[in-house]
């Protein structure tokens, strides 16, 4: 039987197996970008990414032509798991509970790899999965706020953009803080933050404070010369 026009040819349809390679090829980025971000930041080398997945950067740029898309792939589920905290904690039952709440859940996140951490914590373009999550953390900071003030809990002269501001600066030393003081590290600073809120006497800080070695060794992790192996510069 011959081809009519607009029909597809058998042998143009990829085959079967054809499909499963690239699916797996597809899969076997993702997990290595999750690994390489999560120990280098979402500037790391996409060849080292392809290498890992054992596969050639043609292949990864076939799936991911540019890197807010593999990005975009890596932490789309992770950020939509934010954005649902933040739906929970709208309905607490009193505002500074639910800010809280959501914070331990958000500084969670950052903490958990430097990937996750680069993401929230500064500006990607093109990742849209990441405009979104941004716009709901900013009205979930906002509404809670707002219903503070209202509560009596928040003190009436902060805004928006004072906690955004601050939550940003501290995430960002997440990381840093969890190497050197260990993984609940960013609770005690993050606990002093929200303190600055109050509108009420604060309750005593968790945890312990940083030693002065600690702090010395925050400092040197966040310093631009961190990523350079042995020092000589």
């Amino acid at each position: 039987m011959s081809v009519g026009e607009g029909s597809t040819a058998p042998e143009s349809r990829p085959a079967p197996r054809q499909r499963r390679d690239a699916r797996r090829n597809r899969d076997r980025l993702v997990a290595a970008a999750h690994e390489v971000f999560a120990e280098q930041g979402l500037d790391a080398p996409l060849d080292v990414i392809a290498r890992r997945a054992g596969v050639g950067n043609a292949t990864l740029y076939r799936h991911f032509p540019t890197r807010a898309a593999l990005v975009d792939a890596v932490f789309r589920d992770q950020l939509t798991d934010t954005m649902a905290a933040g739906e929970r904690v709208r309905t607490a039952p009193d505002a500074w509970t639910g800010l809280r709440d959501y914070l331990d859940v958000v500084f969670g996140t950052l903490a958990a790899d430097r990937g996750t951490n680069d993401l929230m914590t500064t500006h990607l373009p093109d990742v849209e999965s990441l405009r979104s999550v941004h716009a709901h953390n900013r009205r979930t900071v906002e509404l809670l706020l707002d219903r503070g003030r209202g509560e009596g809990t928040v003190r009436p002269d902060v805004t928006t953009e004072d906690v955004l501001f601050a939550l940003a600066a501290l995430g960002r030393a997440v990381p840093s803080l969890t190497a050197a003081a260990g993984p609940d590290a960013w609770r005690r600073p993050l606990a002093l933050l929200l303190d600055g809120l109050r509108a009420a006497p604060p309750p005593p800080l968790p945890g312990r404070a940083l030693t002065g070695a600690e702090l010395g060794e925050v400092l040197q992790e966040m310093g631009p010369h961190r990523a350079r192996a042995g020092g000589a510069g």
